[in-house]
Formats: C-alpha cells, sequence, structure tokens
C-alpha cells in the first residue's frame, strides 16, 4: 500500500471514528436527556365494579373524563389481534421495537411519490408515543419515538407491549382503548368481535375524531372496508368474509356503557381512585335477568311505580342480585334512590317473627287453636284486610291467611318491645315515630324497615334462626363471619318456615315449594313479599317511590308473582328446607297439652267496652259472616254470645226463637248449639235489635 492510500484510508478509519463517537454521544445525550423509558406504570385506568366472577357491572370515567379501561391480549378477539397485527405492523414479533425494512420502504415511497404513502411505525413506537405525546411530528420526534420503541423492548414483553396498546389506542372522544370502543359502539366486550367489528376497530386509531361513528358512520365504514380491502389483498382475511363483513352496517353512535346493579356499584365505587377494582358478590347474569323482570312489571304497572328486589345466598349472606329500582335516569321513578333500602311500612312481613316468638316461649304451637273475631286493645281495634273474621283457625292458618287480629293477640302476649329488641338483636332497627315506644301496631306495619332489613330477617329464618349480615364484597365477609346474631331459637325458626311454605300461592304458581309472606302497607303504599328455600332467599318491594297510593298494589296480587318469578329465573335446582332440628313437637290439635290446644293467656283482651246504654247495640261475637269451629269442644259444647252497646237487660234469639232472656250483662252462652247457618239475633231493654248470620261447624 502507498502512502497516499495509507492516508487515505486512516483518514477513513478516523472520519468513522469520529462519526461513530459522534452518534454514540448523541445518542447517550439523547438518552441522558430523555431519562428511564415510561412503562405504563403512571397510566390511571376507569374504576371498575365487577360481579364475582370478574365481569363487568358498571365502569366509570377516570378523574380526567376518559373511559380507560384495561385489556390484555387474553381477553380480545384473536381475529382482532391478527387483524390488528397484519395492518399495523406484520413483523411484530420478530422486531427489536423498530422496523427497518419498514423504514426504509416508507422513505423509499415517500422519495418516488414525494409524498408519506405509508408509515414506518410499528405498534411499539405507536406505544411509545402513547406513553410520551408529543405535539410535533418532526424527525426528532420520530427519532424519539424509535429509541423509546427499543427501550420498551428491552423492558417488556411483546404480550406486555401489546396490553399497552390495547388500553390507551384513542377511539374518538373520550375513548381509550378497544374495551371501552367497544362498549361504546358495539355494546359489549371485545372477546367476541365479528370481522366487521374488528376491521372497524383496526382502522379507527389512525385517525380516531375523523372516523369515529358517532360523528358519521359513512367514513367509519368507508375507513374499515379500506382495511378489509388491504388484509384481503395480504391474504389476512378470505376475499368472500371480507366481502360479507363490507355489507355490514357501521354503528350509527355510541351505546350506554354497563349500569348494572347501579346503586350497589355507586355505594361501592364512591371515593375510589382511578383503577380500582371493586369485585362484588353479585352474578351478573342473575341481576341481569332480575332487572329485566323489575322492568317488566313497573312497566305493567305503570303510574310511576318502582320495583326492588334482593336474592341472597343462604349459607354465606352474600347478595347475588340487587335490583334497587328501574331506570337508573328515569326521575319520575327516582330512579337514582336506592329503594332497596329505603324506609318504609312493612304490612304484614314481620308477623312471622311474632308467632316465632310465641313458639319459642311455649305460648303456641301452629296447631293451637285461636279466635279470630273482633276485638279491642285500648283504643286499637285493629281489622283484618278484607274487613272479614274467620271465627277460630289454627295458628297456622291464621299465619298463612295473615289474620290480624290474632297476631295482634300473639303480640300483646309477647311483648312488642321484646319484638322489636330481638330485631335489633339480629341487625335489623324498627324505625319508630319520634319519641314513641313500640306498640301493637308494629306486628302489622306501624314501624318502618328496609327491603334490606326484611331480606336480613328472612334469611335467619331460613338458618335455622342464625342471624347473618348481608354482604356485598367477598373480602367483607371474612369480618363479618363472627357476627352472627340468633334471632329466634331453631324449633320455632323451622316451625315458622314450615307453616310459611303452604301458604297459598299466587295465581299460575306451584305451591309447597317457597316458604313466603306477603305485605301491604296502610293506604296501597308498599307491596311486598318475602321468602326462601333451602339454598336463596329473595325480598321484593313494588311502590311508588314518593310514598303515594297505588290503588289496587296488594302484596299477594302485586308482589308475590314476582318473588315466584324471581325464584325461577335463580335457575339453580329447587333446594327444599332443612330438615326439622330437635326440640320441634310434631301433633295435631288435639294431641297437645291442653294448654296448648287453645290460645287463652292471661291478660286476654276484652271484645267491646261496656260503653253506656246510649252506645249503638251490635253483635261483637261473632260476627256477621263468621265460621265458627266447636268440633274439638265435644257434644256440651256452648259458643259464646257477646254484645257491644245497647242497654241491658238483652234477650238473645237463633232464628226467632228465644234461647236467652233477662241477661244483664253483654255476655251470653248459647248451649248445644246446632250445627250449620243460624241467623243470631239480641235485643236490648229498649227495643232496638241487631242480628249476624253465621254458621257452625
Amino acid at each position: 500500500m502507498n502512502a497516499r492510500r495509507f492516508r487515505i484510508v486512516c483518514a477513513a478509519l478516523f472520519s468513522t471514528i469520529v462519526v461513530v463517537n459522534a452518534i454514540g454521544f448523541g445518542v447517550s445525550e439523547l438518552l441522558r436527556r430523555l431519562g428511564p423509558p415510561p412503562l405504563g406504570q403512571a397510566i390511571t385506568y376507569s374504576p371498575l365494579v365487577v360481579d364475582r366472577e370478574g365481569r363487568l357491572l358498571r365502569p366509570f370515567t377516570t378523574a380526567d373524563g376518559f373511559w380507560r379501561l384495561p385489556a390484555t391480549p387474553g381477553e380480545v378477539d384473536k381475529r382482532f389481534l391478527a387483524m390488528l397485527v397484519a395492518y399495523e405492523d406484520k413483523r411484530f414479533y420478530r422486531h427489536p421495537g423498530v422496523d427497518a425494512r419498514a423504514l426504509l420502504r416508507a422513505a423509499w415511497q415517500a422519495l418516488r411519490h414525494g409524498r408519506v404513502v405509508s408509515g414506518g411505525s410499528t405498534l411499539t413506537m405507536q406505544v411509545a408515543r402513547l406513553l410520551e405525546p408529543r405535539p410535533e411530528r418532526t424527525l426528532g420526534a420520530k427519532l424519539v419515538e424509535m429509541v423509546r420503541a427499543i427501550q420498551l423492548e428491552r423492558a417488556l414483553s411483546k404480550d406486555q407491549i401489546l396490553t399497552l396498546y390495547l388500553a390507551l389506542a384513542p377511539y374518538g372522544g373520550n375513548l381509550e382503548g378497544v374495551r371501552a370502543a367497544s362498549l361504546a359502539y358495539f355494546g359489549k366486550e371485545p372477546k367476541r368481535l365479528s370481522t366487521a367489528e374488528a376491521a372497524l376497530l383496526v382502522s379507527l386509531p389512525q385517525a380516531p375524531e375523523v372516523r369515529r361513528p358517532d360523528r358519521g358512520a359513512a367514513v367509519a365504514a368507508a375507513a374499515r372496508n379500506r382495511v378489509l380491502a388491504l388484509l384481503a389483498a395480504r391474504g389476512a382475511v378470505g376475499a368472500d368474509q371480507a366481502e360479507t363483513a363490507r355489507l355490514e352496517p357501521a354503528p350509527q353512535g355510541r351505546k350506554p356503557f354497563p349500569m348494572l346493579a347501579a346503586h350497589v356499584a355507586e355505594r361501592l365505587a364512591k371515593g375510589d381512585a382511578d383503577g380500582t377494582v371493586e369485585r362484588t358478590t353479585l352474578s351478573r347474569p342473575l341481576q341481569e335477568q332480575l332487572e329485566a323482570l323489575a322492568r317488566g312489571r313497573a312497566a305493567a304497572l305503570g303510574g310511576g311505580v318502582s320495583v326492588a328486589i334482593l336474592a341472597v345466598d343462604n349459607v354465606s349472606g352474600e347478595v347475588r342480585a340487587h335490583v334497587g329500582g328501574v331506570d337508573y335516569f328515569d326521575r319520575s321513578r327516582a330512579g337514582q334512590v336506592d329503594l332497596a333500602q329505603a324506609i318504609r311500612s312493612p304490612g304484614s312481613t314481620l308477623k312471622p317473627f311474632i308467632y316465632g316468638l310465641a313458639f319459642e316461649d311455649g305460648l303456641a304451637h301452629p296447631e293451637t287453636l285461636v279466635d279470630d273475631r273482633p276485638a279491642r286493645f285500648g283504643a286499637y281495634q285493629p281489622e283484618n284486610f278484607d274487613e272479614s273474621f274467620r271465627g277460630t283457625v289454627t295458628m297456622r292458618r291464621a299465619l298463612q291467611q295473615s289474620l290480624n287480629v290474632p297476631a295482634v293477640m300473639l303480640l300483646k302476649a309477647v311483648g312488642p318491645t321484646r319484638l322489636v329488641a330481638r330485631l335489633h338483636n339480629a341487625g335489623v332497627t324498627a324505625v319508630l315515630p319520634p319519641d314513641a315506644a313500640p306498640g301493637l301496631a308494629v306486628g302489622l306495619g306501624g314501624a318502618g324497615v328496609r327491603l334490606t332489613d326484611l331480606a336480613t330477617l328472612y334469611l335467619a329464618l331460613a338458618r335455622d334462626g342464625d342471624s347473618l349480615p348481608l354482604v356485598w364484597r367477598s373480602q367483607d365477609r371474612v369480618a363479618k363471619d363472627a357476627s352472627t346474631r340468633r334471632l329466634l331459637e331453631a324449633a320455632a325458626a323451622w316451625q315458622v318456615g314450615d307453616v310459611l311454605i303452604g301458604a297459598p300461592p299466587p295465581e299460575n304458581a306451584l305451591g309447597g315449594r317457597i316458604a313466603y309472606k306477603t305485605g301491604t302497607s296502610y293506604g296501597y303504599r308498599d307491596a311486598w313479599a318475602v321468602g326462601f328455600d333451602g339454598a336463596n332467599t329473595v325480598a321484593v318491594w313494588i311502590g311508588r317511590p314518593d310514598g303515594a297510593a297505588v290503588p289496587g298494589l296488594v302484596g299477594r296480587v302485586s308482589a308475590a308473582p314476582v318473588l315466584f318469578d324471581a325464584f325461577q329465573r335463580i335457575g339453580e335446582r329447587r333446594v327444599p328446607l332443612a330438615a326439622p332440628p330437635r326440640g320441634v313437637v310434631f301433633a295435631r290439635t288435639e294431641e297437645l297439652p291442653v294448654a296448648l290446644q287453645r290460645f287463652r293467656p292471661d291478660g286476654l283482651p276484652v271484645t267491646a267496652s261496656s260503653g253506656p246504654g246510649d252506645a249503638p247495640l251490635s253483635i261483637s261475637f261473632p260476627p256477621n259472616g263468621a265460621r265458627v269451629d266447636i268440633g274439638a269442644s265435644g257434644p256440651d259444647a256452648a259458643l259464646a254470645l257477646k254484645a257491644m252497646g245497647g242497654a241491658p237487660p238483652f234477650t238473645w234469639l237463633v232464628d226467632g226463637t228465644p234461647i236467652v232472656t233477662g241477661e244483664v250483662r253483654r255476655q251470653a252462652s248459647w248451649d248445644a248449639p246446632s250445627r250449620g247457618f243460624a241467623r243470631l239475633s239480641v235485643i236490648d231493654a229498649r227495643g232496638r235489635t241487631a242480628s249476624a248470620l253465621i254458621r257452625v261447624e
């Protein structure tokens, strides 16, 4: 080698070293200025409320107002992922973050055509741009993206990079990520997408504001069709498949995000930071079913009526469905108020617990006889819902038919204060008027409770008397497992359930499967139905949120069918009630101890006050239309007769024949009454008369 060539080679080597060092220094300086690469740790996602299996119930926007829902490649349709990679970055799984071949091709095409024909950005470079947005689109910015892309590839796996793209890709407006876009444009998760839907989601991030379907379906469809054509040309999509997809209409706008269990979601997510995931005990399929049931029933009733439903697992106390009302955004139905938590009059739904206390105390047995007849308790004189009386019935029948006088008699015997205290011990506070002490009216709806309270109480019946707090989040159950409290003794709770399972079912429903009770508040304001089988407890409330009366709103007619329908929609095999525990006595009325054959406790209320002589004369017992059972009293039976008002002495007649004359008391006795219909009459000293048509059995 001559000296001249040697000098040229040395100069070239020196220049190369200088250039390499300069590039190395420049890259080092660039990296120093850029700092560590962002790896997505600072991304804020939408707070989510999900069901027990992780299925979405309700998302919320981030603090900056974006719908940004996380999604991994495993949660997205594989066809979409394949189309995305084939269209955006076909060597994604092979390049180190920068695709040199794509860059050279893009540069050559730009030089040849005098404009940008195709971009050279890889999916990794796009993620780098999404993580560090830069307003300028210069060569310097592109160089930074390339450096960041290489750094990302060194720090993250391909799936992790793809996960960042799936969460951050822009889809128009405040939609970020494929999951938010799929929910907004198609109303479903991106797990199952059609070819047309997948192609649309591939096309939107290139120009999200121009192509967004809610601003122009035609523009969105055109962009989608270009993606389909290119993918068909590359063999990534079949020609026939692409042609069929082009015929599918593009969405016309945005769909609402899921709003299942909206009231629970609102309560649990309140104050949550971005990215929080609240996992509930709810079941999304059951929640959907019961929300549809509530909407249908409310629509049928009309007039601003709403429906609330709770479904609870008997073993754990976990709430499987919580319908707080109908249509969250309907102001006429106060949709945003959780009516399952509203304090309302429970009607007759507390009666089973009165009977349970009486069974527990040994005051009564389901087969004990009791008189359903007019009675006055001080100034309080309860009447049955149908304003008639049944005469002598068993406790079983009195509870099944929700008779009021026997319930009040029992409550007077067990004590209303004790009932309220026992409910409180089970975790339920009955709301009384200010400064009022518990009174006998509590048993007929004279105290306020919530639907969640009734679900708690009937859950205790299903659990042999053990009360368990309701649970909406699995993590809460750990702290509450030790807080079970006794509502009733096991034998009494089982007896109540055994009585309630025999309650007459609503029309077109099968009986003998659900132990349930209905209730109707005064003035037709609230209709209730609460019941349980061996696995689940369901509570239903129907009424107007503003407390206005709804003519014809009756628990057995309005709420009971919803209760039975809800059990059908639970879909599980019907589980029978548990076997009777120790201590339950099975006997017919005549086989019971004498003290339990007929309810006659001390302090039995007197009928009809002995008012002044000028009070109107009437027959208080037996009342008109009563059926009086004397069969268990033997051949020497006597029927008690009682008058109200009038002036003594009194004369009693049966079918016009005197049986008692000159009686100065308002009580008399009809000895050995004959069975069948009879016209009973009474005449006072002033000649005033009263009569009643009865049937003696």
